[in-house]
């Protein structure tokens, strides 16, 4: 492995990090930037799998809104491959939180996300990304209640 194979491999990390930020913060405009056009997703094991940056995010648009659904996504252990000189693949362990606010629940899980990169215009996106679950759990939650968020002023 080379340096400039260590450059590439830290730009890959940030494309992933960045597109989980705007998951997160609902930064569309942030998202579609880290996304090819034609970018495929299939999460939860292919369950909810969508075609083109479009439909993924009106996917997450729909399914996330604002205030009601906060969540948390971390993606650590990177496991990157240069496959070649404008393409990558990229496993990352993955453990997320969310807070459904007016269903009262609260869910836990882990997976593991896989993708397929590519450098476009001197800049990687992300051309597939995907995961499968090792487990998530839902549950009621009591009297908790959120004393902060994203979205408070």
């Amino acid at each position: 492995m080379t340096p400039e194979d260590l450059v590439e491999i830290e730009a890959i990390k940030q494309v992933k990090y960045r597109y989980l930020r705007a998951v997160d913060t609902r930064d569309w405009d942030l998202l579609a930037s880290t996304l090819t056009e034609d970018a495929t997703s299939a999460y939860s094991s292919g369950k909810m799998s969508y075609e083109g940056r479009d439909a993924i995010i009106g996917f997450l648009k729909e399914s996330m809104p604002e205030r009601d659904m906060l969540t948390s996504h971390k993606v650590h252990h990177p496991e990157i491959e240069l496959t070649g000189p404008d393409t990558a693949t990229a496993r990352w362990g993955l453990e997320d939180v969310v807070i459904m606010v007016s269903a009262g629940l609260n869910l836990r899980g882990a997976a593991y996300y896989e993708d397929k990169m590519v450098k476009l215009d001197g800049q990687w996106r992300i051309a597939h990304t995907g995961y499968r679950r090792l487990y998530e759990e839902t549950v009621r939650r009591r009297e908790e209640k959120v004393t902060d968020s994203w979205w408070d002023e």
